[in-house]
């Protein structure tokens, strides 16, 4: 049931979504021309896709803690490295993409919540290597991949730290000065990501972006997005189905995207 919800929760966005010849805001469409729609090959693209395919060959098993929602694919507690490559990894492209918009946006600071095996972690840092990045996984043995992934891959600058979201969000944030720019892709939880949200809003400013990742895993997540989108610091969202920008500009009109992607 799930997945056929998910399915037609897809067909729904395709035929509803604009390209950035129907959207009237300047920000947007610069931003769809130029970053989102900019498919052109990055040097650092081919080394880490090399890694992806060599993870999902990976016989490793290892053993998984979850704190989030689980998987779609497989929730047990022994799993193969190669698995989890191949179901719990950003696909290529939005992996590209959010490292596009870590590039475009040229952040000083990095928060992404859930790392997985370092894939999305690793086009991060090589999109932006002069940001510090923090990267936090609930799962001590699939931390244990992703760091050997980010030294491999030459990102031993990420700061990889281990525990619970719930906890270690919170003292990250108050570490900050300001909040430029994070991609939550771990507990997919409404309370979970509304909570994530509401300690962040202290620290967000102007040009901060906040990636939701997964806005349409399941009713709760699709709540979630639409409590973010009607929140009043939130004056933009752009809805890509499978990831969901945030922005706060001041003195613009609220405004909801809906962008094929």
């Amino acid at each position: 049931m799930a997945n056929y919800r998910f399915f037609i929760d897809y067909l729904i966005h395709k035929f509803s979504a604009k390209t950035r010849h129907g959207v009237h805001s300047p920000f947007v469409y610069k931003l769809v021309d130029e970053v989102i729609y900019d498919f052109s090959t990055k040097p650092y693209e081919e080394e880490i896709e090399r890694k992806r395919q060599a993870l999902k060959k990976d016989t490793r098993i290892i053993t998984v803690t979850d704190y989030g929602a689980g998987s779609m694919m497989n929730n047990g507690k022994q799993k193969a490295v190669g698995l989890i490559a191949k179901n719990a990894l950003k696909p290529k492209r939005v992996a590209q993409l959010i490292a596009r918009l870590a590039n475009r946006f040229a952040p000083v600071t990095i928060i992404e919540l859930g790392t997985c095996l370092g894939i999305t972690t690793a086009y991060l840092a090589k999109a932006n290597p002069n940001a510090s990045i923090t990267t936090v996984e609930g799962c001590p043995e699939t931390a244990a991949v992703a760091r050997q992934t980010l030294d491999e891959l030459g990102a031993s600058q990420v700061q990889l730290k281990i525990g619970n979201f719930d906890i270690i969000l919170p003292q990250l944030i108050q570490e900050q000065e300001k909040i430029d720019f994070l991609f939550l892709d771990g507990n997919h939880r409404k309370e979970a990501t509304l909570n994530y949200f509401y300690h962040c809003l202290p620290k967000v400013h102007e040009q901060t972006v906040l990636i939701f990742d997964d806005i349409y895993w399941s009713d709760g997540m699709k709540e979630a997005w639409r409590e973010i989108k009607n929140h009043p610091q939130v004056t933009l969202t752009i809805d890509l189905f499978f990831i969901g920008l945030v922005f706060f500009k001041k003195g613009q009109e609220k405004e909801h995207f809906k962008i094929s992607y």
